[in-house]
């Protein structure tokens, strides 16, 4: 069972994101901007992070550049998931360090087995 860090500006699709994680066996915790992101990140080091990119306070760009730049957190995997679907939004998803790029809606399965393959290449 991993800890995953599930980072959405909307409580309606954090509880979504809860659910399918949660379904298959992992531990969630939640954050709801940028900044609390971070914190949580840095307070908790999951084994993977969910990142929505349009975030109050910080965007998920930049909260994903902060970890990867950090030698303590830099190994975590940083799943992006977003409704920005622009191909410019996601080249910029994995300059900053993202090792995923998922666009919202997003089926369970496929959540599921994009943080089961990073899980596994962490461990590796």
């Amino acid at each position: 069972m991993a800890r995953i860090l599930a980072v959405d500006d909307s409580p309606t699709i954090l509880e979504m994101i809860k659910a399918i994680l949660e379904s298959g066996g992992h531990d969630v915790i939640t954050a709801v901007d940028g900044a609390a992101a971070l914190e949580s990140a840095r307070a908790e080091s999951p084994d993977l992070i969910l990142l929505d990119v349009m975030l109050p306070k910080l965007d998920g760009y930049r909260v994903c550049r902060l970890l990867k730049f950090d030698q303590n957190y830099k190994s975590i995997p940083i799943i992006m998931l977003t409704a920005k679907t622009e191909e410019q939004a996601m080249a910029t998803g994995i300059r900053t360090g993202a090792n995923q790029y998922l666009t919202k809606p997003v089926e369970p399965d496929t959540l599921l087995t994009a943080v089961a393959t990073e899980l596994d290449k962490a461990q590796g």
